[in-house]
């Protein structure tokens, strides 16, 4: 199998239960909930993407024929001290990358120590090999990954509340607020919810308060 990654970049996760790791971000091109393409956004399953992922044009991005193709670009761009305490780490996003992401790539990656971590939809079932679960729903998907590491649902979506995944079998539950004009009310509204429900936390994506990808 070939893979189209829009852009593979090192920083540090933004969001969730690993806010502040060090990580490199593969994100795959390509969703089945939206095009990427803003006149198909009115009528997409996912409408508040903040997200480019069609192509292959973005910094790191490109097509790589083969999972050891792909698992050497990702290494090289690993700016970790070796240290045997921490392995490396690769989180693959998207768009949805679930899409492209396959054993034969996760075997490549395991076999050099790397820790592989997944945000995803929860359309697509997650292959075995995956050490880090993050299932994200968007409105009224048919979710069919219902148990994991964490759930982080953008709020608010008035097709997926809190209420319907809260009985499902994962680690961790946060809200993280919707980033659009009303961003500050999306957010009053999650810190009332989290307050009536301690079960869920609060997430916010510390990479674009602080400025890093």
């Amino acid at each position: 199998m070939s893979y189209s990654v829009k852009e593979a970049f090192y920083s540090l996760q933004g969001e969730g239960a690993r806010t502040g790791r060090a990580a490199v971000f593969c994100r795959f091109a390509g969703c089945n909930l939206w095009s990427g393409r803003e006149q198909d956004r009115g009528t997409a399953v996912c409408d508040f993407c903040d997200t480019d992922f069609r192509g292959t044009d973005g910094d790191g991005g490109g097509r790589f024929d083969t999972a050891q193709g792909l698992a050497a670009h990702l290494l090289h761009l690993w700016r970790g001290q070796p240290d045997e305490r921490a392995s490396p780490y690769v989180i693959f996003t998207g768009g949805e990358p679930l899409l492209q992401l396959d054993a034969a790539l996760l075997a490549v990656l395991h076999d050099h120590d790397v820790e592989i971590a997944v945000e995803t939809n929860g359309t697509l079932p997650v292959p075995d090999g995956v050490d880090w679960i993050c299932v994200s729903p968007k409105a009224d998907a048919g979710l069919v990954q219902t148990r994991g590491d964490e759930l982080k649902l953008v709020y608010p979506q008035p097709l997926a509340p809190p209420e319907r995944f809260a009985g499902l079998a994962f680690r961790h539950f946060f809200l993280q607020p919707r980033d659009d004009t009303q961003r500050a009310a999306h957010t009053a509204a999650a810190v009332a919810y989290c307050k009536a429900h301690p079960r869920w936390r609060l997430s916010l994506q510390t990479h674009k308060l602080i400025g890093i990808p």
